[in-house]
């Protein structure tokens, strides 16, 4: 059943610690979950970012056993399970990006043209999320140190979102400003931005609300100011799931 409106989910949570397993699906992947409507949910999980680990496929594996879900990965190394990756994707209900490199990620991406199969997911209902690299993937771009532990600023996102995207806002200081900087500049246009644990809800390309799995940390939205060419940031209003 898939979402009655284009759907993105973008965050910089969706994991915890199992009791009894690695990993469980915190509340922002059941968030994704519940906005697709399915019965029996169907979630595919990319994890590109990280090179397609096993052992990590392995401890989602566990946890979708333990949410009642059927998993299955588009691991896209060393080469993809199929030649129609579109119709992959549409055979599920949510997929779900992993965090690490996305700059990585958008590179691997555009070699199998995985950017023209999100947008036909994304347009048929297929409910799109991640974490972190898999949050800003869907945007313009954002803050990464895909390069190295001095942030740098990628541009070439998918751009399904027409908007800057921060991640890990609260956690690592050079987030902040590295984003101000460039929302200022020009480099990014307006941009949302996520504490960890937060995640922001798009229907289309609107964004309708910003969530959190947590009790603390919050979302933002930055604007350039035309008349000081300075960066203005604005805490937006946030559910607690």
């Amino acid at each position: 059943m898939p979402a009655e409106q284009p759907t993105i989910l973008a965050t910089s949570g969706g994991f915890k610690v199992g009791r009894r397993t690695n990993l469980e699906f915190h509340k922002l992947v059941h968030y994704a979950v519940e906005l697709s409507g399915a019965g029996k949910p169907r979630l595919c999980h990319l994890g590109t970012a990280n090179g397609d680990q096993r052992s990590f496929n392995a401890d989602l594996d566990e946890a979708g056993r333990l949410a009642g879900w059927e998993v299955s990965h588009l691991n896209l190394f060393t080469m993809p399970p199929t030649a129609d990756i579109a119709g992959f994707l549409l055979e599920h209900d949510v997929v779900w990006a992993g965090g690490g490199s996305v700059a990585n990620l958008l590179a691997v991406w555009e070699v199998h043209d995985v950017g023209q199969a999100m947008r036909r997911a994304w347009e048929a209902g297929v409910v799109l999320g991640g974490v972190s690299a898999g949050s800003i993937c869907w945007h313009v771009g954002g803050a990464t140190d895909s390069f190295g532990p001095e942030l740098r600023v990628v541009a070439n996102g998918l751009a399904l979102l027409p908007y800057g995207n921060g991640v890990h806002y609260d956690t690592e200081e050079q987030r902040r400003p590295t984003i101000h900087a460039a929302v200022a500049s020009g480099v990014l246009p307006l941009t949302y931005c996520t504490d960890d644990g937060a995640g922001l809800l798009y229907r289309g390309t609107e964004l309708v609300e910003a969530v959190s799995e947590r009790r603390s940390g919050g979302a933002y939205v930055v604007r350039r100011d035309g008349s000081s060419a300075t960066a203005q940031e604005e805490s937006l209003d946030i559910r607690r799931l």
